[in-house]
């Protein structure tokens, strides 16, 4: 398992993440030549600007990130401060925001929540392939 973590703090954090999370797969299909589908990629950023928006939003301090990659999957883990642990809301189109989590759950193949001794920590699975063979 090949593996980077990041402490994301200010005004880009959201961005940086995205940004680190794409280096870190490029680099991963380059050197380890994993299968990193174009699926994987936007799907990964996604879930990182989600996860990564809820750690700002509720969480005071820092978000620490770590990304980890197998020949299977990648996993997009966000630890924040905040212990309370996020359930999806029911389903309403005329909700405006609070919707990523829902939109987490839908992206990835496992979600986890984990409490932690100072916050929680949030785990996607996210499959490296694409199911329909597409790059």
């Amino acid at each position: 398992m090949v593996r980077a973590s990041y402490i994301l703090g200010g005004d880009g954090s959201i961005a940086d993440a995205r940004h680190h999370a794409l280096a870190f797969l490029d680099q991963a299909h380059a050197r380890r030549h994993l299968p990193v589908s174009d699926r994987a990629r936007e799907l990964t950023q996604l879930v990182v600007s989600e996860l990564v928006t809820n750690a700002r939003k509720y969480a005071p301090g820092p978000v620490w990130m770590e990304l980890r990659i197998t020949a299977r999957i990648v996993e997009v883990v966000v630890l924040d401060s905040n212990p309370a642990v996020p359930a999806a809301r029911p389903a309403d189109p005329a909700r405006i925001g609070q919707h990523g989590l829902e939109i987490v759950k839908a992206a990835a193949e496992e979600l986890l929540i984990e409490q932690e001794a100072l916050g929680k920590r949030i785990t996607a699975r996210i499959a490296l392939p694409d199911p329909t063979g597409c790059r």
